[in-house]
């Protein structure tokens, strides 16, 4: 959630970063600082109205000491106490109108984000490694079916489309990935790893980001009170909702697996065959909490340990920035990292890695105290260290064989047990 005072001091600013998103967005800080005169009109209102108050109040206690009549004054409080109700009122209404506008007010972009309308003007940054030469790659669903991995049939049958059942060597190859993933962030990048509940409240999801605008992609339960996790980010980040961690303990780094569970509402129409498009796949998310001087470097670092995950796994990969138009509804500055996959011929995406600056802090009001001994809030940073089912798309894609086998990476093999994947 942006700043209020931001859009105050500097409304031309939050305009001129915001409309690099969607030109209607200037409209809306138009309509949000309408609002805020509003309301700090009634507020102050209502503060004069308290003071007149306190003001009889005492006068009144004087008469009535001195056994004197107090009953027009004593009619005036209760007029004031009426018009303060009126007021306390419509200071209420206005502040929760103009935060719900806030809560659907998507981040400002950092400055030398390249503008752009859509995922078409995304730069490439770097690449790493070169695309195997597979004289005609057979594609993921293919492989995985022919090795008896995957049984798409029976998960249609038991859950409907979106959605995997792994079988045998399938089911061990994504046991070993998660395995890998998490002791390679944890023992080699310093991450904490935590385990935490796949359902949460509805204030979670309000505090990443998720709610309320993305609601209909979302699987609610117990009447929208709670929510399947879409991603680990959100109990993971709002672990530390509603305090004041120390600065002394920057960065915090934590990594975590969960399910993934994402309805895609309007996704009719996009690539949803085998395992790139699912309702529910695993992951290990990454998150950083950290003061705002340290956000930008806590990025770089992030997105490295994510690239680190390819590059152990052998896997030819490119890191895009996404332009204005492209980037998420939270975020400041995002990478994505997309895995090249030869039976799909393109990449990817395996990775997203943001800083949300205070954005989330704001929504879930996590705080630091500063060194001037005031509080500030934390800049929060997340990332996919990976995202399971594409990054086992691009496995068996990458390693495929010309008598039918699937190849292990070296650094996999310990996890999984083989050095190869056969019927």
């Amino acid at each position: 959630m942006l700043d209020i005072r931001l859009i105050r001091e500097q409304p031309d600013l939050v305009k001129s970063r915001l409309a690099t998103r969607s030109p209607a967005h200037v409209e809306t800080i138009d309509a949000i600082l309408a609002i805020d005169i509003d309301r700090r009109a009634a507020e102050t209102r209502l503060q004069t109205l308290q003071s007149d108050r306190n003001r009889l109040s005492k006068e009144i206690g004087k008469l009535r000491a001195q056994k004197l009549d107090s009953a027009d004054l004593e009619a005036q409080v209760k007029k004031i106490a009426e018009e303060m109700d009126q007021a306390s009122t419509e200071a209420e209404s206005l502040s929760a109108k103009q935060r719900e506008i806030l809560l659907n007010l998507p981040n400002m972009p950092q400055a030398d984000i390249p503008m752009g309308r859509d995922a078409a003007d995304n730069p490439v940054v770097r690449t790493h490694g070169e695309k195997p030469v597979i004289a005609n790659p057979k594609d993921h669903v293919v492989l995985a079916e022919s090795l008896g991995l995957i049984d798409p049939d029976r998960a249609t049958k038991i859950s409907g489309s979106g959605f995997a059942v792994y079988i045998g060597q399938g089911a061990r190859l994504e046991r070993a990935l998660l395995n890998f993933l998490i002791d390679t962030h944890t023992r080699e990048h310093g991450y904490t790893e935590v385990s935490t509940p796949f359902v949460v409240r509805r204030e979670c999801m309000v505090g990443t980001g998720q709610l309320p605008k993305f609601e209909e992609d979302m699987y609610g339960v117990d009447g929208g009170g709670l929510f399947l996790v879409p991603t680990a980010e959100v109990p993971v980040t709002n672990l530390h909702r509603e305090e004041i961690v120390s600065a002394a303990n920057f960065p915090i780094q934590y990594a975590a697996y969960t399910p993934c569970f994402r309805r895609e509402a309007g996704s009719a129409g996009r690539e949803t065959r085998g395992l790139i498009r699912m309702h529910q796949f695993d992951k290990v998310e990454l998150v950083k909490i950290c003061s705002p001087e340290q956000s930008n470097a806590e990025l770089e670092s992030l997105t490295a340990n994510a690239e680190r995950i390819l590059q152990k796994l052998g896997l030819h990969y490119r890191v895009i920035v996404l332009c204005t138009g492209d980037m998420g509804f939270g975020s400041a500055k995002t990478y994505d990292i997309e895995v090249w996959a030869p039976g799909q011929n393109s990449y990817l995406e395996v990775s997203s890695c943001s800083n949300f600056e205070d954005y989330q802090a704001r929504r879930m009001n996590l705080r630091f105290k500063g060194e001037d001994g005031k509080n500030r809030y934390c800049h929060t940073l997340n990332g996919s260290g990976t995202a399971l089912a594409r990054l086992y798309v691009a496995l068996l894609e990458n390693y495929q064989q010309p008598d039918g086998t699937v190849g292990i990476p070296e650094a996999l093999q310990p996890y999984f047990g083989a050095d190869k994947i056969s019927k």
